[in-house]
């Protein structure tokens, strides 16, 4: 059960784990029926590496045989990226709740899928459709995995899942998360955030976009094992206020 957690709480949201869905490969989408194993690296056409992209030294004087090209073009690809990052903090920061479908590809290969809802902040269900029995539920302090056969639960602090990226209020990744990457092509816009727990390890989220509508389409977590289990979402809908009681936590 706890690697179970540590599976879904740790992919399944808004989103956070969180119709047809939508998987990535070679940077194409596929049909759900074709959705794959989760990718173990971002795209490959990548505009920038925010980890490794330097500060323009706009006072240094010129190196003999320094090409300016070279440098105008990482001075682009820095504001291109500053430029992706504001657009995915615009898109979370517009909505208060999400209903929509998902597709989870476990690290096994398993597919699973269901329905999720997600109510700011920190709120998020994930039904899984039969045969799967479990259930994972956010309150906005702590995230459980029901059981609901064996009708038992395991809770852990939402602070020590990558879901509290995705269901926070004033979603801001400049501030707020570890940002060690910024992709995009005509297709997605991708961002990928490092985060280590003391308890548990490092853990990368790899969330994708729509490049021209910054719509939520998928998002990968890759566990301190190596494992990736990825997320795609579809039939999003930020209408409708899911009732409150969904993401009740009974502690009992």
């Amino acid at each position: 059960m706890r690697h179970l957690i540590r599976v879904c709480a740790a992919s399944a949201l808004l989103v956070l784990p969180l119709g047809a869905a939508f998987g990535q490969v070679a940077g194409q989408v596929v049909p759900l029926a074709n959705v794959p194993t989760p990718p173990k690296r971002p795209p490959q056409a990548a505009i920038t590496r925010t980890a490794q992209a330097a500060p323009p030294k706009a006072a240094a004087p010129s190196q003999p045989g320094a090409d300016p090209n070279i440098q105008v073009a990482a001075v682009a690809n820095r504001r291109a990226a500053a430029d992706t990052v504001q657009r995915i903090n615009t898109y979370f920061n517009s909505f208060k709740n999400m209903t929509g479908n998902f597709v989870q590809v476990d690290p096994d290969g398993t597919r699973r899928q269901g329905q999720f809802f997600i109510l700011k902040p920190g709120r998020v269900l994930f039904e899984y459709d039969p045969p799967s029995r479990i259930e994972l539920v956010a309150d906005g302090r702590s995230v459980a995995v029901r059981d609901k056969r064996l009708k038992t639960q395991d809770i852990s602090p939402l602070s020590a899942t990558p879901l509290r990226f995705l269901l926070s209020e004033n979603f801001d990744l400049a501030r707020n998360a570890n940002v060690t990457g910024v992709y995009q092509d005509d297709l997605f816009a991708t961002v990928v955030i490092e985060e280590r727990q003391a308890m548990t390890g490092t853990y990368k989220l790899m969330i994708m976009f729509d490049a021209k509508t910054m719509q939520l389409k998928q998002w990968t977590v890759t566990d301190p094992q190596g494992y990736d289990t990825t997320v795609a979402v579809s039939n999003l809908d930020t209408g409708e206020r899911p009732d409150p009681m969904l993401f009740v936590i009974n502690r009992d």
